[in-house]
């Protein structure tokens, strides 16, 4: 069931868009030196609007893994400049998928995309 909802959530629920977009996103972000760990941050969160279902974004404390200096720093500037804007724009396409039946998980999906936008730094993908 999780492979269908990864194929059609690319095809039709917005994926390809979505994953589109966080790599032009992540691409931008690398042609500065301050901006690449935002840039491997949204290439990770790439991967994960690509096919979202039967993953999960979890904090990589939880994973074991070491949190970098700053983490919270860099999340909260990645708010203001541009996490707020791919929140608005996830939200809004969630809402319009859920006017249809057939679209409430990929509009979910998009609610979980939104959730993201806010600190992406440090999360790891895994699955559930």
């Amino acid at each position: 069931m999780t492979l269908i909802l990864n194929i059609l959530w690319f095809i039709l629920g917005g994926g390809f868009l979505a994953f589109l977009l966080w790599v032009l996103l992540g691409s931008l972000l690398f042609i500065t030196v301050i901006g690449i760990p935002f840039g491997y941050a949204a290439f990770r969160i790439a991967g994960f609007a690509a096919f979202p279902f039967g993953k999960e974004l979890v904090d990589a404390r939880v994973l074991g893994e070491k949190r970098i200096t700053g983490t919270s720093l860099a999340n909260f500037l990645w708010i203001i400049l541009a996490g707020i804007w791919l929140a608005v724009s996830h939200v809004i396409a969630g809402i319009s998928l859920c006017l249809t039946i057939i679209g409430i998980p990929f509009g979910f999906a998009h609610f979980r995309l939104a959730g993201v936008c806010f600190a992406p730094l440090g999360k790891k993908s895994v699955p559930k």
